[in-house]
């Protein structure tokens, strides 16, 4: 690897040596460049010279896999600019080589809004190749095609086995990058992705004006066993604090979320492009594409690297193929997969295609067959998620497992648990399914011995005691005591301090984790018992952050009875079911009250929200938080149970996009609801209105393709008061 990272300074002023390199064609502005290095008259041109000339040297090298000149020389260029920059401070530029020393320590990560979601793609687990055909024929039935039409274009992509990025380039220079995160939100690592040579910090003059382009990073197998090797030798020094690491990925996540740069630069770190997300509109000057892979070639173009694998193939047959032909191609590539991609080649046909629960119709990952091993059960625990699931899960001897040490597997639930026949001091096959999540797959009975009693799952919740149910239809059991089980604890609190239930500004997920973790909360009403004390010994909580959050709390008392219903997180009650409740019933002791059969009376209530509406007031537990929430405060207006209001929407699915002239989207939605209607999040064809404002974006366009009527806020208006 080119030693570009730590060079020497072999510059520190007098005369500009000539650099011995191969010349660049001579009409490129390259050449140009190392022409103006030549007989550069000052430090800003001959700056500028080196920059061009390094800038394509390092394309050369990290993205056509084609150096002309040798990693001394390169080297040598390279300490040339980082002295002349020391000289001139004034001279160093975001997208200077220079800049990917590292070097800089953070205090902590800035969070980062994704402008685009990076969204997840479905997975299909079916290994076979009937996967890649069962996706081939959703997309053709999606588009409505029929056997006599064409075959559908597909690129068929390598699914990497890294940590997932998104760079913004801003007037062709790297401003930003930032991690997935939970699609909407990431962490700003700019300073750690600026190490890696393959990402360019400077784009062509052709690029857009702002360009996000998604990627994965991750780390090549031989230099993960480098780095290993380095680890090892360190340790065997007797330095502290050094390990090794498990897989390229994990040392790959570390190095990007290491806080000094520093760090980061000497661990070798490589990069693939496979999207955009942000760019620059057509209509504002941005690039034209038609196709995927037409997107994919320009950003190689524009020198981001883009894997040499990537294939445009057709119809099902071509992505069984491919399937098969990286399969058998996977140990010897220089980096980790865990599967392949399939993604519609037209992009006027990934609009068409859409989205569906937040997951493009129009790609899938399709992996390849999970690694197992076989192990042994040392004993079976239930393990009780954020949200009250109960999972069995097999402790078991330690095994080594796809790139992982595995000691725990998921038994998924009691049905999968009993069908497997898993007990305790059974031989099993152990998979890390879809390379992530460990699970037993089956017993080895030729090995049982022993007279171990078949698993059973508890009734009752292993950490708080309260009711384990299981709905009709449903697999799982889950923990009724959602307001008092310490396990659901952080989710209960963030969830009652949504800004769609009490909201509680500024009470977000890392300070909700501070404040449990150090049990200063245990319970929804002890958020109403804080105070500066208890506040003062947190990380990074200074005193205008207590002050502003102990405000907020205060404010939060003061609520509405649909909003309160909501954030006790009652399961299957949500914002139009709550609003349902609060209009029918009027009081929320007459809700706790209701039997099953009054409850359906409500609109919107059915059998199963009924049930779960009548557990969850059952347990003690969830009662004594209700009162002692209204205890501490917490008050809203309640009256007599609200005479039918007339529903001049009912049975309407509404989609609501754009800027409105007088009504907030939140405020529309409301509206909309309280006529009978329902409002969703994306257009279909069972979308009966789109409601549209200025800067209407895709749901607009989604409409006029599938001929959704589309009204105004006027019309809306007209329909809520019954005139239309």
């Amino acid at each position: 690897m080119r030693a570009s990272f730590q060079p020497a300074l072999l510059w520190a002023g007098g005369s500009f040596p000539e650099p011995a390199v191969n010349a660049p064609d001579p009409a490129s502005p390259v050449a140009s460049a190392a022409g103006d290095l030549f007989s550069a008259p000052s430090p800003a041109e001959r700056a500028q010279a080196l920059r061009a000339l390094l800038q394509h040297h390092a394309h050369l090298y990290y993205t056509l896999d084609a150096p002309q000149i040798p990693d001394a020389e390169y080297d040598r260029l390279f300490g040339q600019l980082q002295a002349l920059e020391l000289a001139h401070p004034h001279l160093r530029t975001l997208d200077s080589p220079t800049q990917r020393v590292g070097g800089q320590i953070l205090d902590g990560f800035a969070s980062v809004k994704h402008v685009v979601p990076m969204l997840s793609i479905r997975t299909e687990t079916d290994t076979e190749a009937t996967g890649a055909q069962s996706f081939d024929t959703r997309i053709r039935k999606e588009l409505g095609l029929s056997e006599a039409d064409p075959a559908v274009d597909y690129v068929a992509e390598l699914k990497f086995d890294g940590l997932a990025m998104s760079l913004r380039y801003e007037g062709g220079v790297l401003v930003q990058a930032a991690t997935r995160g939970d699609g909407e939100t990431g962490e700003d690592v700019t300073h750690n992705i600026r190490t890696i040579g393959q990402i360019p910090l400077h784009l062509p003059a052709q690029a857009p004006k702002v360009l996000e382009v998604r990627g994965e990073v991750y780390m090549a197998r031989s230099d993960f066993e480098a780095l290993n090797d380095r680890q090892r030798a360190r340790i065997a020094a007797g330095e502290k604090g050094e390990k090794t690491f498990v897989n390229p990925r994990n040392a790959a996540a570390g190095a990007v979320r290491q806080l000094d740069s520093g760090i980061a630069a000497q661990r070798p770190l490589s990069f693939f492009a496979y999207g955009v997300g942000d760019i620059t509109p057509v209509d504002q000057g941005g690039p034209l594409f038609n196709t995927h892979h037409e997107l994919l070639m320009t950003l190689k173009n524009w020198g981001l690297p883009v894997a040499e694998q990537t294939a445009c193939v057709q119809a099902a047959s071509g992505l069984v193929d491919f399937h098969q032909r990286i399969g058998l191609a996977r140990d010897a590539l220089p980096f980790d997969i865990d599967g392949v991609v399939y993604k519609v080649n037209s992009l006027a046909a990934q609009r068409q295609l859409g989205f569906v629960s937040r997951e493009p119709r129009w790609a899938v990952a399709h992996k390849y067959p999970a690694q197992e091993q076989l192990t042994t059960v040392l004993g079976i625990d239930v393990q009780v998620g954020r949200t009250g699931k109960l999972t069995p899960v097999a402790k078991l001897a330690p095994v080594f497992v796809g790139g992982v040490t595995v000691t725990n597997a998921t038994l998924h639930n009691e049905d999968e648990a009993r069908r497997k026949d898993v007990r305790l001091g059974d031989t099993v096959v152990v998979r890390r399914a879809g390379d992530v999540i460990p699970e037993v797959v089956s017993v080895v009975m030729d090995k049982r011995h022993g007279d171990a009693e078949p698993f059973t799952m508890p009734r009752q919740c292993p950490v708080c005691g309260s009711a384990a149910v299981r709905e009709e239809g449903e697999a799982d059991y889950r923990c009724t005591g959602g307001l008092f089980c310490g396990a659901q604890r952080k989710e209960a609190i963030l969830h009652y301090a949504h800004r769609r239930a009490v909201e509680i500004d500024g009470l977000g997920d890392k300070l909700v984790e501070l404040l449990v973790d150090a049990n200063i909360i245990r319970n929804l009403p002890d958020l109403y018992r804080l105070g500066l004390s208890s506040l003062a010994g947190l990380e990074r909580m200074a005193d205008k952050s207590a002050n502003n959050l102990l405000e907020a709390i205060e404010a939060s008392k003061q609520t509405t009875l649909p909003r309160f219903l909501f954030g006790l997180g009652i399961r299957h009650v949500g914002e139009a079911t709550a609003k349902a409740l609060a209009r029918h019933f009027g009081q929320l002791d007459g809700i706790m009250a209701a039997s099953a059969e009054q409850l359906l009376e409500v609109d919107d209530v059915g059998p199963v929200v009924a049930q779960s509406i009548r557990t969850f007031f059952e347990q003690a537990h969830n009662r004594e938080v209700v009162e002692q929430l209204r205890a501490c405060g917490v008050t809203w207006a309640e009256g007599e149970p609200a005479e039918r209001a007339p529903q001049p929407l009912a049975g309407l699915t509404f989609v609501i996009t754009g800027t409105l002239p007088t009504l907030g989207r939140d405020e529309a939605k409301d509206k909309v609801e309280a006529a009978g209607g329902k409002v969703a999040g994306s257009v279909s064809k069972k979308t009966d209105y789109v409601v549209a404002g200025a800067e209407a974006g895709s749901k607009l366009t989604k409409a006029l393709e599938l001929g959704v009527k589309v009204i105004d806020e006027n019309q809306l208006m007209e329909l809520l008061n019954g005139s239309a």
